[in-house]
């Protein structure tokens, strides 16, 4: 889904020249909206089926969306050159990419409403209720399946925000989908299932340990380090750094 609101971004660049940050937002309200849609139409269905069978569905959605996205737009590469992509500003001794600096502020941002939503609004704390104990949040009266799909919605908006965002970095093609994914977990894992500091700061440490795997050794093993991380991560900390440990 993130592939898609790149897609959209590189659209809107192309024949409207809107800059995909400030397209974020109503890019993002789209793919909330079509994420609303396919959980309350084509997951909840399948919330009581065994775990194995969700996940067949979701592979198989994702099959759907890059093989849609091929037929589309095609396997070739697609980019968006902002009039600031070559800009920099000078820090002292560094030189800091302008395109970069933007795009961390904004996902900056993003992470930070998102962390609000859930930590003050009612509405979020009803989420994790539900996240947490599936049959509390019935007892109590909760509608579950209409929070699964806000939930839902609102991950495919904060996908949609980062596909606005890291269309300015990445060239986009229709099998970006999965490698990312694969490193979205890995972050998750690694900073601890469930907690969004725990997320946050694993995306740095991933994005750090591939950094410096890219300078002092070559980009091809910056995977390498990452998956080295999770290997010890689950070795001495299952729960992952600031995940909690399960009674």
């Amino acid at each position: 889904m993130m592939t898609v609101a790149m897609y959209l971004a590189v659209v809107l660049f192309a024949r409207f020249h809107l800059d995909p940050l400030l397209m974020m937002l109503p890019i993002a309200g789209l793919l909330f909206i079509i994420g609303y849609v396919m959980q309350l139409v084509v997951i909840n269905p399948f919330i009581a089926r065994p775990e194995h069978s969700q996940f067949m569905l979701m592979v198989a959605v994702a099959i759907i969306i890059v093989n849609s996205l091929l037929i589309i737009f095609g396997p070739d590469a697609q980019a968006v050159q902002a009039s600031y992509s070559f800009d920099s500003f000078a820090l002292g001794p560094l030189i800091v990419d302008a395109t970069k600096l933007y795009a961390g502020l904004a996902a900056i941002l993003v992470a930070s409403a998102l962390f609000a939503f859930f930590r003050f609004a009612p509405l979020g704390k009803a989420i994790r209720a539900c996240a947490d104990n599936y049959t509390g949040a019935l007892v109590i009266g909760l509608d579950v399946k209409k929070l699964y799909a806000l939930s839902f919605g609102l991950g495919a908006a904060c996908v949609g925000a980062a596909g606005a965002i890291i269309v300015l970095i990445v060239d986009v093609t229709p099998p970006l989908g999965p490698a990312y994914t694969l490193l979205a977990f890995v972050i998750v894992i690694t900073g601890g299932l469930g907690s969004m500091p725990g997320a946050l700061l694993g995306g740095v440490l991933i994005g750090l340990t591939e950094a410096m795997a890219g300078l002092f050794f070559t980009p091809s093993a910056k995977s390498m380090f990452a998956f080295a991380i999770l290997v010890l991560v689950l070795l001495f900390r299952p729960q992952g750094i600031m995940g909690r440990k399960l009674s």
